[in-house]
Order: structure tokens, then C-alpha cells, then sequence
């Protein structure tokens, strides 16, 4: 396997972990979230959100899944353009479109299925392309 293919392959790998990673811990978030309710914007309010949020299983699951997409997110870019991984990325909104619906039972409308269409031509245009075009594996001087 050449140096390219082996590029695309553990890029597009590390690319569906951060959209897996980022769906499960956003999904996770909006679950706890409609769990607590309502925030509240005062004072009161926001130390009871606060404590519930601190409290709450769903809210936990959700950062730890966001830190492994940091991790997922930091690898690929210290391989691949910034350019190539943000935008493949993208395929996640369509994902989390699904997963909206499966599972917090929300409503999509014709509309937002077109945003939603487009972005995954986006996506994949950009999957089209080489991940790396810079010769240069070393940090980019300030």
C-alpha cells in the first residue's frame, strides 16, 4: 500500500472516530439536557441547572465522548490538512440529523434534508481529494 492510501485510510479512520465520537457525546449532551429541563436565567435558576448537569449520568457520558473526538480530531490534523479534516468531518451532521430523529424524536423538515443533502455532496467532494498537500511533517513555524 503506498504512502497516499495509507494517508487516506487512517485519515478517513480517524474522520469516522471524531464523527462517532462527536454524535455520541453531542446526542448524549441534548439527552441530559432535555432531561434537566429548561434553564432558567437567573440566578436560582442557573445553580439548580448547575447541580443537575453535575449530577447527571447522560451530561458525563456526553463530555468523555467529546474529549475522545478532541483526541481523534488533534491526531488527524497533526497528519492531514485542516482542510481536508473539518469538512469530511462534516458527514457527522447528517448523522446527528438521524440520530435526532431516532432518538430524541424531533421533527426534520424538507428544508433542513436539502442543508442536509448538500453537505454530504461537500463531504464527499473534499473525500475526493489527497488528505496532505504539504511536503513538510514538521510544526509550522508562528
Amino acid at each position: 500500500m503506498s504512502h497516499e492510501h495509507r494517508l487516506r485510510f487512517k485519515t478517513l479512520v480517524m474522520v469516522l472516530l471524531m464523527v462517532v465520537c462527536a454524535n455520541t457525546g453531542d446526542l448524549m449532551l441534548a439527552r441530559g439536557m432535555k432531561q434537566i429541563g429548561n434553564v432558567e436565567i437567573s440566578a436560582p435558576g442557573l445553580r439548580h441547572a448547575l447541580l443537575s448537569t453535575i449530577q447527571s449520568g447522560s451530561i458525563w457520558i456526553g463530555i468523555l465522548f467529546l474529549i475522545g473526538f478532541t483526541l481523534c480530531y488533534m491526531t488527524a490534523v497533526s497528519w492531514a490538512d485542516y482542510s481536508f479534516v473539518m469538512p469530511a468531518g462534516a458527514f457527522g451532521y447528517a448523522v446527528q440529523t438521524m440520530l435526532a430523529i431516532v432518538v430524541l424524536d424531533e421533527l426534520v423538515s424538507p428544508k433542513r434534508w436539502i442543508g442536509v443533502g448538500m453537505i454530504c455532496v461537500g463531504v464527499l467532494l473534499v473525500g475526493q481529494t489527497k488528505p496532505n498537500t504539504t511536503n513538510n511533517a514538521g510544526p509550522v513555524a508562528p
